[in-house]
Parts: C-alpha cells; sequence; structure tokens
C-alpha cells in the first residue's frame, strides 16, 4: 500500500523560509516522479515542482529561484522530498501536496497517482 504523507507546514513572515518534507512509502521504483502542488483558498491546485529519479527537476515560472526541491532515494530508506521555500510572499500561502506517480517529468496532474493529504503554509504580510 502506497501512502504518502507531509510534514513541516507553518506560518511564517513575508520573506520568511520553511521547508516541507513528505515521504512515500510503498513505492521504490527509481523511475518514480515526485511532486509538490499548491492550492490557495477559492483557486484551482496548481504544480509548484517536481523531481525525478536521475535528479531532474521543474519549477513553476512563480517559484523559480525562490524554492528548491530535492529528494533522498537511498537503498533501503523511504524516498523522501523536501520543498525548500524562501523569501515566502503572501501568495505562497496554500495547502501544499506532495504526489508521486510513474509520469515522467513534469507538473501534470494526470501524471500522479498518489497523493498526501496536504500541510498547510500560511505566509503573513
Amino acid at each position: 500500500q502506497v501512502q504518502v504523507a507531509e510534514s513541516g507546514g507553518d506560518l511564517v513572515h513575508t520573506g520568511g523560509s520553511l521547508n516541507i518534507s513528505c515521504t512515500v512509502s510503498g513505492l521504490t521504483f527509481d523511475d518514480v516522479a515526485m511532486a509538490w502542488f499548491r492550492q490557495a483558498q477559492g483557486k484551482e491546485r496548481e504544480g509548484v515542482a517536481g523531481i525525478v529519479g536521475d535528479g531532474r527537476t521543474i519549477y513553476a515560472d512563480s517559484v523559480k529561484g525562490r524554492f528548491t526541491i530535492s529528494q533522498d532515494r537511498a537503498m533501503g530508506l523511504v524516498p523522501t522530498v523536501d520543498l525548500q521555500m524562501n523569501s515566502l510572499k503572501p501568495e505562497d500561502t496554500a495547502m501544499y501536496y506532495c504526489a508521486a506517480g510513474f509520469g515522467g517529468a513534469g507538473l501534470a496532474e494526470r501524471g500522479f497517482k498518489y497523493w498526501g493529504q496536504g500541510t498547510h503554509v500560511t505566509v503573513s504580510s
């Protein structure tokens, strides 16, 4: 059974930094893509950053240069993916979801089969 679990959401001030983490248990294939999506209140969910097994990454234009996605897929350990968020803005306030799937590099939701429950990030002005 695949389980995706996020953690680390918090309240931060504008300009601050926050790291959120995700563990994906039950998947051990190197070709699994992992990504972070977010959904702000009243808006559609959008892709934020993604990473595939060979380390290639993709970012939404709105977070390029501020957010960094990283992964740890060490043999024998549960894969994890972190999102380091710097220079946070009030418009980054959202529920952040971690997702895993076999759709390759990209931020289209259809490429991700497994989703977590989300962790909330609030950026105060």
